[in-house]
């Protein structure tokens, strides 16, 4: 393949969503070099390339979900030690947000373990969302499948971003779930942007998908109208007693190539480094900055999986020279 015809070929699509499979698949296909040159060029054409923007997620309803994706502790048919806790406390979110916002984040995400929020449920969040959102952070919410109105509470309550991840690629997507259809999770995503709420949204790599797959979800991502505001990518995190443990690790280089493709085919979009950031280690995680990472979950726990803590990142990034985002 010619890689000059490629880089062009690149130029030419990043405008309006029209990428398809094809298209992407190409990206992932260039030498690795070239690839990263081209998402650098992309990332420093639209965001300073040594600044990253820090989020922080809490589970504020951690267990008993009862969907069966097949990657996910929180699910009650799984036996991973996970416990089904209740909604946590106003005053304890409260801290964990100010805890969040002095440690340098500026987006605070609040996820819980439902299908989907019931009304009583969504009636106890609204409130948590209004308190961050006085704090002077930027909200987000993760609380599974909407129902009409409901993104429009939600809103009016002050959330700025809804998180709905797609996972994988269409054609994948039966393997890893089936208590929810993909068009449940596009129609959830078109209900939040008819709030005026922005997205984020996203997917999962290293659950068996093949690199054809991983370029399917990225043209689904990169074809939503407009493109997520925030992309976060995900690396499996294996826990004993899900269904994906044991499945051989994604090479951390394919990792990095995902990252890339991302940048370039969604180029003003903030590309999120979440969860399995830990299991890539300082070296892809910088490569990942280079390729066109440019905001990560930071000092706490990824819901129930580890993240790095907040001393280390920040050591991290002095030591690369990137600033937090103010």
């Amino acid at each position: 393949m010619d890689t000059a015809v490629s880089l062009n070929s690149a130029e030419h699509q990043v405008a309006g969503p029209s990428w398809s499979v094809e298209a992407v698949l190409e990206l992932f296909e260039l030498p690795f070099n070239d690839l990263l040159h081209r998402a650098h060029v992309v990332h420093r054409a639209h965001f300073d390339p040594n600044t990253v923007q820090l989020s922080t997620l809490l589970s504020i309803k951690t267990g008993g979900c009862p969907e069966d994706c097949q990657y996910c502790p929180q699910a009650k048919r799984y036996n991973t030690g996970v416990e089904d806790e209740p909604l946590m406390s106003h005053e304890a979110v409260l801290a964990a947000a100010t805890a969040a916002k002095a440690n340098g984040a500026t987006r605070f995400c609040m996820g819980a373990a439902w299908r989907g929020p019931k009304q009583r449920d969504l009636e106890q969040v609204l409130p948590l969302v209004a308190a961050v959102h006085g704090l002077g952070l930027q909200t987000c919410a993760t609380l599974g499948l909407l129902k009409d109105g409901q993104a429009e509470q939600l809103k009016e309550s002050g959330l700025d971003y809804y998180n709905h991840n797609l996972d994988t690629a269409p054609e994948f997507y039966g393997k890893i779930i089936s208590t929810r259809d993909y068009q449940d999770r596009l129609d959830t995503l078109e209900r939040v942007r008819h709030a005026g709420l922005r997205v984020c949204c996203g997917g999962i790599v290293g659950m068996g998908e093949n690199r054809a797959q991983r370029a399917g979800l990225i043209a689904q991502l990169a074809n939503l109208d407009p493109a997520p505001e925030s992309v976060p990518i995900n690396n499996l995190v294996q826990v004993e007693g899900t269904p994906l443990h044991g499945r051989e690790p994604i090479d951390p280089f394919e990792f990095v190539r995902m990252i890339a493709v991302a940048r370039i085919t969604m180029p003003e979009s903030y590309v999120r480094l979440s969860a399995g950031r830990r299991e890539l280690g300082e070296g892809v995680q910088a490569l990942c900055f280079f390729a066109g990472a440019n905001s990560i979950f930071y000092g706490d726990k990824l819901l129930t999986t580890g993240n790095p803590d907040a001393q280390a990142d920040r050591n991290l990034m002095t030591r690369l020279g990137i600033v937090p985002e103010g």
